[in-house]
């Protein structure tokens, strides 16, 4: 985790509320990253990386001095302090987070250049069906996952359904994707593919509700392209190459997902059967740097497995396909 340094000194070695107005300066102080002065041509995905964090810590602050205000209406002297520690602990937690999303950012643009992500979407260029052999999206067909986590078992459903919706003017398959631990429903989505006609199937948004006791509690994570600067990724590559990295989705600060082709040969053995042939991809996101999996998808299959790394953490295998 970053260490954070004002006037040569780290500001966790402060008391809490101190570190916490340490964090504070070094933020309002730091001055934003620039490009070399020989730099004729600008680096907008870097820029971009600037804008995003700027707005990160902007936030983290912004909660912060809530918090504080929050800890001003407490009656006893007590619970104020305790209070405001939590939230100067919180802010400096926050603050790490934003420079941990920086870095990863930074990584993606070393990666993929310098350019906007703007992709050109249109709609000519789309089909009706998604064929593509690792990502076959047919409707009437669910896909049934399981694995063990530590509040359970999950089991995933991920039906493709017979409904259509047009995004950016491309008329997309819904999916209706939903989550169990336990037996009970913990996510409830429906994602938004189309195939355009080299092969490569796209992603263009999902509604992602989460719940808890039969409520829908966060709709975090949700996002349609064209909508407050999103943008549809590429979620399967009509050619995959070891090496390839790609955007899957694009909505800063909620929805970033990437992924890395690192194996093409792979045998996968699942209850569902086991499969020679299968596509190896490794996917990240900067909103977590941690938060890392290898997942598997199988010709004329689609995916198969989802691996948490390191290896041993959760896992998910595919244990039936039904269809209509």
């Amino acid at each position: 985790m970053r260490s954070r340094r004002v006037s040569g000194r780290r500001c966790s070695s402060f008391p809490a509320q101190a570190a916490a107005a340490c964090v504070l300066l070094f933020a309002a102080a730091m001055p934003a990253r620039s490009q070399p002065a020989f730099a004729h041509k600008p680096n907008l995905c870097e820029q971009s990386v600037r804008h995003v964090a700027r707005s990160c810590k902007e936030e983290a602050e912004s909660d912060y001095l809530l918090a504080l205000a929050n800890c001003d209406n407490l009656s006893d002297e007590g619970a104020r302090g305790t209070c405001r520690d939590d939230a100067a602990a919180e802010l400096k937690d926050a603050i790490d987070s934003c420079g941990e999303q920086e870095d990863a950012r930074d990584d993606v643009c070393d990666r993929l250049g310098g350019g906007p992500y703007d992709p050109v979407i249109d709609p000519k260029n789309f089909v009706d069906e998604i064929d593509n052999p690792y990502f076959p999206v047919v409707p009437g067909t669910t896909f049934v996952y399981e694995g063990p986590t530590a509040d359970g078992l999950e089991h995933e459903e991920f039906a493709v359904t017979h409904d259509t919706r047009t995004i950016l003017g491309v008329a997309c398959v819904v999916v209706h994707d939903r989550v169990f631990i336990a037996g009970e429903l913990v996510e409830d989505t429906h994602d938004y593919f189309a195939q355009d006609q080299a092969g490569n199937v796209w992603y263009f948004g999902e509604n992602s509700a989460e719940v808890e006791d039969g409520l829908v509690v966060s709709l975090e994570g949700s996002w349609l392209g064209g909508v407050d600067g999103a943008k549809p990724g590429i979620v399967m590559e009509a050619t995959n190459r070891v090496g390839d990295f790609y955007r899957q989705e694009f909505a800063l600060a909620n929805a970033e997902d990437l992924a890395e082709v690192v194996g093409l040969h792979e045998t996968v053995t699942v209850p569902y059967g086991t499969f020679h042939d299968c596509l190896k991809t490794r996917e990240t996101t900067p909103l977590d740097v941690e938060d890392i999996s290898f997942k598997f998808y199988c010709p004329g299959i689609g995916e198969v497995k989802t691996q948490d790394v390191p290896p041993g953490d959760e896992q998910l295998e595919l244990i039936d396909i039904v269809t209509d």
